[in-house]
């Protein structure tokens, strides 16, 4: 159970750092100088993220139980792992201006469950994300307590990275605005894990 929350943890993680509405409003409050408020948008994004993450699992086994899925999942998770990565980069090489760092004015809690459960890419994500640490074999849910122990590691994972920025808010603006590692780091790893699937297919 450990090795499931820790796999959990760190790829949620790194499934946090990409500049995004949930974390950019993070350092916006951190910037303001409103840790708590920041902290306790932290703690919403990541209580929702948990209920996202059961879904997503129950998606996962129903898509991979069909057998076109099934015959193709090894190229499937390549496939999403090279295009996390290819977006991050995309957004590391061609930075645009991000309106919702300039406009939105976050106050909390209640902002944090709002705009987390407005986030279309959670389960889709964690979908993809499942799917690759199964069929790499680094995962195994095999019960209902294997599924909450994962589904919590996300959420830690995620408050963690929500209340780092939150305490290095100031200076991780500055790097976001000048053309920082945010989206290259997590860019490289997804890109490796994809090249990594891609060499364990069978010609």
């Amino acid at each position: 159970m450990m090795i499931i929350f820790g796999i959990a943890f760190i790829f949620s993680f790194l499934g946090s750092i990409p500049p995004g509405s949930i974390n950019i409003s993070i350092i916006q409050l951190a910037v303001e100088e409103r840790i708590s408020a920041a902290l306790r948008f932290a703690l919403a994004a990541a209580l929702i993220e948990y209920p996202y993450v059961i879904i997503a699992i129950q998606f996962e086994d129903w898509l991979t139980s069909t057998p076109l899925i099934m015959n193709n999942i090894r190229l499937i998770s390549a496939a999403v792992m090279l295009t996390l990565g290819a977006v991050n980069l995309r957004v590391y090489f061609r930075p645009t201006k991000n309106k919702t760092f300039e406009k939105l004015q976050s106050s909390g809690f209640r902002k944090g469950l709002i705009i987390s459960i407005l986030n279309p890419l959670a389960i889709p994500f964690w979908i993809g994300i499942t799917a690759y640490l199964k069929n790499q074999q680094w995962l195994q849910i095999t019960s209902w307590s294997d599924k909450l122990i994962y589904g919590a590691g996300v959420s830690i994972g995620t408050f963690t990275l929500l209340a780092l920025l939150a305490y290095l808010g100031k200076s991780i603006k500055l790097k976001i605005s000048s053309k920082g590692l945010a989206q290259l780091v997590p860019a490289i790893i997804f890109l490796l894990l994809g090249l990594y699937a891609l060499l364990k297919l069978d010609y």
